[in-house]
């Protein structure tokens, strides 16, 4: 299999940016993962960590810019609940990769499968 260049025209859109940039840290997929049981307050969030709800609200700013997380007012509390579409582009700008990873891998087993038969080979010889 022949690796296609990639074009600059075909890197990923700023969103898709914000959203791996917010995947990196493990607070913030932490806090993702709550998410998907449903919505919480930045106390509940926060409950888990041993860190301020303070910098729990820096992490839901920067899930927010990648349009991870939205806030909304109920009352007096402002619950924050799970975006998936995001996670969804990402998951589908991966996908593109895994017909090659795929291919490496059967290219990887076709390889070892043919050094276990040469050393047995060698080993009959013996």
């Amino acid at each position: 299999m022949v690796m296609q260049p990639i074009s600059y025209e075909s890197l990923p859109a700023p969103a898709l940016d914000a959203v791996f940039a917010a995947l990196a840290d493990p607070t913030r997929r932490a806090i993702l993962s709550r998410l998907v049981d449903g919505e919480a307050s930045v106390g509940e969030l926060a409950a888990p960590f041993a860190v301020s709800q303070p910098a729990v609200s820096k992490h839901l700013k920067v899930l927010e810019r990648a349009g991870l997380v939205e806030r909304t007012v109920d009352g007096t509390r402002r619950p924050v609940r799970l975006r998936p579409e995001p996670l969804a582009a990402a998951c589908t700008w991966l996908e593109a990769y895994r017909a090659l990873w795929m291919a490496r891998f059967a290219q990887l087993d076709e390889l070892l499968v043919k050094m276990a038969a040469d050393e047995g080979r060698k080993g009959d010889d013996a």
